[in-house]
């Protein structure tokens, strides 16, 4: 009873760091091969690895996005890839929920592609937003590089700060994909765009 009372009395900035420190610690005991074993802009994608599929856990999509209650999320990578393996060893074994996850790489994109998560990792933010523009709509989570304020359409954007990788979430774009993303997860985004 006591340690209720102590957690109820967080404020909201060590709320935050509560669940910032929960993450890293999940990220750390889940996926220590990926996120220590390599260095500089490796490290990056490997952080950026475990993010994409770890986004999935406080993501609902709606029930027609699964053609079963335990059908694949399939995590998918458009255009160049720039995890080199990283990405398959981060969710090899991992599920979210029942569904366990598959990695697909795709020169291009359709509606029908089949895609729950997808990444898009162009660096042109007229190349990602006519990726994006393809999907949208869809119950896709859609995952980019560019500023969230580059109104390219994304719902979560990497952001790097202080050496950090860390995202801004537009729940607007979520929203009219389908999706809803949990208050938990929109509370440690750097900036969110509300949905109408």
């Amino acid at each position: 009873m006591e340690k209720l009372t102590m957690r109820l009395r967080l404020t909201r900035r060590q709320f935050e760091c509560t669940v910032t420190s929960a993450l890293i610690f999940l990220l750390a005991v889940f996926a220590p091969h990926i996120v220590f074993a390599f260095e500089g802009e490796t490290l990056e994608y490997a952080v950026k690895a475990a993010y994409l599929y770890k986004l999935g856990g406080f993501v609902e999509w709606p029930a027609s996005a699964f053609a079963s209650s335990n059908s694949p999320i399939t995590l998918c990578v458009v255009g160049e890839d720039p995890f080199d393996g990283i990405l398959d060893k981060a969710v090899e074994g991992q599920h979210i929920g029942d569904h366990p996850i598959a990695v697909r790489r795709l020169k291009s994109v359709t509606h029908e592609s089949g895609c729950q998560i997808l990444y898009v990792g162009a660096a042109d933010p007229r190349q990602v937003a006519q990726v994006l523009d393809v999907v949208h709509g869809s119950s896709v989570l859609t995952v980019t590089d560019t500023p969230e304020d580059s109104e390219t359409g994304g719902v979560v954007h990497f952001v790097i700060k202080d050496n950090r990788v860390r995202f801004d979430i537009n729940d607007q774009a979520a929203a009219e994909n389908g999706l809803v993303i949990s208050s938990k997860l929109l509370s440690l985004a750097m900036s969110v765009k509300p949905r109408a």
